[in-house]
């Protein structure tokens, strides 16, 4: 599989796409002013705790406190005092660890989502290149995508074996074939970091930012760019060079593929602007002419699987089966490309054979393994339909493209015009009620001409009443739920009006 990243960066955002084979694989986008928070380091202060829900807010200095679950904390005498001097295992309450007004080193893990404001964590990591550091624990854990037992053994061991700096580490997928003196490496160069960063905690006062993450071209060098992608394309001429350095550091590989665009536009030269426009849509079509509807909720992600197009040959359970094999492979890259995250439900078309429905499932977990977020299939339902979670680590994609609807205000709906032309009938009824002759109403031409449409019916939608007169006027700027019905005084002033 040819595997390319390209980069594209202007003055107000960057733009980072992996393409697998020529697709959009994995989109990112940091604007200037909204950069990425997850990852960075705060000293804040408990600005209150709240025991019914075992948790605490955080003043980091961002618009909204940050949220601290008991279960986030790791205990550590360095950060917090227990009576005796000892750490206890376990807390009865979260007032028993964190006090309002104490000062704490924490570490973004969620980003602030709607209302919500970030979550975070006193369990601190900076990751490497190869390595994850975790300076508050002392165990080594490897990743579980290096599959090889031998390997991970191994990789264990290169790190235990040599590490007398009392901290705990996370071994990445990038480190399998490595060498243990580039493992130590890495480890103390995080080591490092992490004491530069300590000692800035102790001398400021909160709340204060004490460490912030990589930019998004270098996270993409650290976290993506391995032997498997071929090229590295930027089309930022001084970006391109500091790539290039930070690429060389890992391997002279990986600095020969990384490549300047001079061309024009690069997404364009590549028609990527269209392919990122449809992230936005919410019905996916499928190869065979299948489809798949996507509708994300807070609660939830749904996704819908129909046949649409797709008629197969001579067996229903086969166009079936093809139809949801087709869907679990797209599903997969779509929650991956959009970057969509937390609980997720699959509505596949109802299979009758028990086979079918573990094809379905295998190819849905295989197509999971090329997704560096965690994902956790749980199986089929009683009722035929598929859990499963993706870790969520930040915003989706249309949450970054796009904003709350300001008509509809979310719910993606708004009146029929027979429900709007139904309200003005009733607010020319009250108004009737009063004394004077002449109304005018003022609405979306749409629900203008469904009253008009209406006054030869046998019963008018809009009736009229004994010696009073109603003016009619289409105004296109008026959205189409709103509208006005109100008394009139001087006729000769009104313009581009009709009397029904």
């Amino acid at each position: 599989m040819k595997k390319e990243i390209l980069v594209d960066i202007n003055d107000y955002q960057t733009r980072v796409i992996l393409l697998e084979n020529g697709d959009p694989a994995e989109v990112y986008i940091e604007r200037s002013g909204n950069e990425r928070l997850v990852g960075n380091i705060y000293k804040g202060r408990v600005a209150n705790v709240l025991p019914g829900m075992q948790a605490a807010f955080v003043d980091i200095g961002l618009e909204k406190n940050a949220f601290l679950y008991a279960g986030d904390i790791v205990f550590d005498k360095s950060d917090f005092e227990f009576k005796g001097g000892e750490a206890p295992k376990l807390a009865s309450s979260i007032r028993d660890i964190v006090k309002p007004g104490q000062e704490i080193i924490v570490q973004i893990t969620k980003e602030p989502v709607g209302t919500k404001g970030a979550r975070v964590s006193t369990h601190v990591t900076l990751p490497g290149r190869t390595i994850v550091l975790m300076p508050l624990v002392s165990y080594v854990g490897v990743s579980h995508r290096i599959q090889s037992e031998e390997e991970r053994a191994r990789l264990k061991r290169a790190l235990e074996s040599e590490n007398d700096l009392g901290m705990g580490a996370i071994v990445r997928t990038a480190a399998e074939g490595k060498s243990q003196d580039e493992l130590l490496k890495d480890m103390r160069f995080l080591a490092r970091l992490w004491e530069s960063i300590n000692k800035r905690g102790k001398f400021l006062t909160a709340p204060r930012l004490l460490h912030a993450e990589e930019q998004l071209v270098f996270r993409t060098i650290r976290d993506l760019f391995s032997p498997e992608i071929d090229a590295l394309i930027i089309n930022d001429m001084e970006i391109y060079e500091k790539a290039r350095v930070v690429a060389g550091i890992i391997s002279p590989d990986l600095e020969e593929r990384v490549k300047l665009f001079e061309g024009g536009d690069l997404f364009d030269e590549y028609g990527l602007e269209t392919r990122i426009a449809k992230l936005l849509s919410r019905k996916v079509w499928l190869k065979n002419g299948g489809y798949i509807v996507i509708d994300q909720t807070e609660a939830l992600t749904s996704i819908d699987v129909n046949t649409g197009k797709f008629v197969g040959s001579n067996d229903l359970q086969q166009t079936i089966l093809e139809t949801n094999r087709e869907a679990a492979i797209e599903i997969a890259r779509q929650l991956r490309l959009r970057d969509i995250s937390g609980i997720v439900i699959i509505d596949f078309i109802d299979m009758e054979i028990e086979k079918n429905k573990t094809s379905v499932l295998e190819t849905l977990k295989a197509e999971f393994k090329k997704d560096k977020t965690k994902t956790n299939v749980l199986g089929i339902t009683a009722l035929g339909l598929v859990e499963m979670t993706r870790k969520k680590m930040r915003q989706n994609i249309s949450n970054t493209l796009q904003m709350r609807c300001p008509y509809c205000k979310g719910d993606g709906r708004v009146l029929s015009i027979e429900t709007v032309a139904l309200r003005i009938r009733k607010q020319l009824q009250k108004c009737y009620e009063g004394s004077n002759d002449s109304f005018l109403v003022e609405a979306h031409p749409d629900v203008i001409a469904y009253i008009e449409a209406s006054i030869n019916a046998q019963t008018p939608l809009i009736a009229k009443a004994p010696g009073k007169s109603v003016y009619f006027r289409a105004a296109p700027a008026l959205h189409i739920e709103a509208y006005s019905a109100k008394a009139v005084t001087d006729i000769s002033s009104l313009q581009d009006v009709r009397v029904f």
